[in-house]
């Protein structure tokens, strides 16, 4: 499945912005299942230049400045991508090595655990305790195999959480997203790591898009996409393996992957620094067009 892509971001500032510094997460990763095109970006007011850089993790970031006062700041970003999945849309397991078999691979390989050390500890956005621990015991035996065992995780959270858009911040912790039993995306991709790490297991956060269906009937409307979140675990003798515990599938031809580190911290669309004060307001537009 190939994809038109775009994504529009605009601050409007009660008053002006004098000097600001920022860095964009938004291009897609060229991968073995998926082919990105044609990226480009374009920022009002227009920066001297956009420097690209691939972060630690493989990721393509993009920096810009701006200098001169403005009240209004767009980025649009596009870019054509290439899906190239047969997607099934249901959980299936590739490999049937249990949850025993797999913490002793992790511990047990010191290659091996170096370079998924830190998918395994906590991260900014991503700490437990028992509380959390305890929520995803049921799920993880350990004679059965650790595929099935995220699986049944991430339809845990699927049934019992409800999708409740602006209830949660990049901030809230994720002890508030547990008690409350909803969230968003972002919200339930770092509850599902911290259960998988607590039980001594690699999962990293992926960011990136799903294209929405509008209902039977009905028109997509302009802007009606997302950006969204999901989660990869890796499963020793196969690798890394995707699962959305939003939507409680694996993830497709639908999911255009833009990056992944150890949480929404390391990943996060646009971040920046400005030098103002008074209040802001965000618009985020996404398009994820068919082609």
């Amino acid at each position: 499945m190939k994809y038109n892509l775009i994504h529009k971001t605009e601050y409007k500032y009660a008053e002006a912005v004098n000097n600001y510094h920022s860095l964009l997460c938004l291009a897609p990763r060229s991968l073995s299942n998926q082919l990105c095109r044609n990226f480009s970006i374009k920022v009002s007011p227009e920066p001297s230049q956009i420097i690209a850089r691939t972060d630690f993790y493989g990721n393509t970031t993009h920096y810009f400045s701006l200098h001169s006062p403005h009240k209004t700041l767009t980025v649009l970003t596009t870019a054509t991508v290439e899906r190239l999945v047969d997607a099934t849309g249901s959980l299936f397991s590739p490999s049937d090595i249990s949850c025993q078999n797999a913490r002793e691979r992790l511990t047990g390989d010191r290659a091996l655990k170096i370079s998924l050390l830190e998918f395994m500890l906590p991260s900014p956005s991503v700490k437990w305790d028992q509380e959390i621990r305890n929520y995803a015991a049921d799920c993880f035996q350990e004679n059965l195999p650790l595929y099935d065992c995220v699986a049944a995780l991430c339809r845990k959270i699927y049934t019992e959480f409800d999708f409740v858009p602006d209830f949660t911040t990049v901030n809230t912790p994720i002890r508030e997203v547990l008690a409350a039993k909803k969230g968003v995306c972002q919200d339930f991709s770092h509850l599902a790591i911290a259960c998988i790490r607590s039980f001594g297991f690699a999962a990293r956060y992926v960011s990136g898009y799903l294209e929405t269906l509008p209902p039977p009937g009905k028109r997509k409307l302009q802007g009606s996409d997302a950006s969204h979140a999901w989660i990869s675990v890796y499963i020793p003798d196969y690798g890394w393996c995707d699962f959305d515990p939003t939507n409680n599938i694996v993830p497709g031809e639908r999911h255009i992957v833009t990056a992944w580190g150890r949480d929404y911290s390391d990943v996060p669309p646009l971040k920046g620094i400005i030098f103002s004060y008074g209040k802001h307001t965000l618009t985020v537009e996404v398009d994820v067009i068919p082609v």
